[in-house]
């Protein structure tokens, strides 16, 4: 039998930032591309993304993620009617949920020009159909 491949891609959306600081600053990301999923596979399918907050002075700021699609606990990518389940995560060990600091949810800090990484994972099992899957992820900044 013939896998089942699909193209996955969560966006996440930059979002410029200022404050009454002085600073003024821009968010810049590269999407978490998971690339093709086999849903006969036993493991998760991982992918790493990233966040970086340029401001004109060294500015500390944390960082929240809209659920997209979904909620927090079960985010969603869709293509049309048909949906497949991810999540993005703080860590590696892909445990702590990045979102907005609710529930059981993490806030990331950081300070400008350093890169944060986004840590995605698609569940093994899931019964997709073939499509190109995409969520967007709305990052607020905060200094």
């Amino acid at each position: 039998m013939m896998p089942r491949t699909l193209a996955l891609i969560p966006w996440l959306l930059a979002v410029p930032c200022a404050t009454a600081t002085a600073a003024t600053c821009t968010v810049s990301t590269a999407g978490v591309a998971f690339g093709s999923y086999d849903p006969f596979a036993s493991q998760p399918l991982d992918s790493v993304g990233s966040i970086t907050v340029h401001c004109d002075t060294t500015t500390s700021y944390s960082a929240t993620l809209s659920p997209g699609n979904g909620s927090f606990g079960n985010r969603l990518m869709k293509d049309g009617s048909h949906t497949l389940a991810y999540n993005l995560y703080v860590d590696t060990t892909r445990v702590t949920v990045w979102g907005d600091g609710s529930g059981t949810t993490s806030v990331q800090s950081g300070t400008s020009d350093t890169p944060l990484p986004v840590y995605g994972r698609i569940l093994a099992g899931q019964n997709a159909y073939v499509g190109a899957y995409t969520d967007t992820i709305v990052v607020t900044v905060t200094l």
